[in-house]
């Protein structure tokens, strides 16, 4: 059973940091992308971070560059997203994600989430000012 579980969500004031965990199983890990999303009350969901597992590219949407790191360890089969100077418009629930990788496919899945195939239950992230 494919199960992707997130953690370290919470409540942090503006200007703080949060580093959130996605724990995968069930797929071979290696051969997949996997994306960190986020949805706010009444947005879509948006790309965040993709990171390929066979090489480590990282992608990052223009609105975290500079402050959120993603990274994989790929021997604990976990995906991490460091969020730096955190802002009140960050709020939101966050979302791992999983798809089958293909050179440069950190960049295509940022802005398609409805091509990702495994989906987290999210954590949320709320950040007040």
């Amino acid at each position: 059973e494919v199960q992707l579980v997130e953690s370290g969500g919470g409540l942090v004031q503006a200007g703080g940091s949060l580093r959130l965990s996605c724990a995968a199983s069930g797929f071979i890990f290696d051969d997949y992308a996997i994306g960190w999303f986020r949805q706010a009350p009444g947005q879509e969901r948006e790309g965040v971070s993709c990171i390929s597992s066979s090489d480590g590219s990282p992608y990052y949407a223009d609105f975290v560059k500079g402050r959120f790191t993603i990274s994989s360890d790929n021997a604990k089969k976990t995906v991490y997203l460091q969020m730096n100077s955190l802002k009140p418009e960050d709020t939101a629930v966050y979302y791992c994600a999983a798809a089958r990788w293909f050179p440069y496919s950190g960049s295509y899945y940022l802005g398609k989430p409805s091509e990702m195939t495994y989906w987290g239950k999210g954590t949320l992230v709320t950040v007040s000012s």
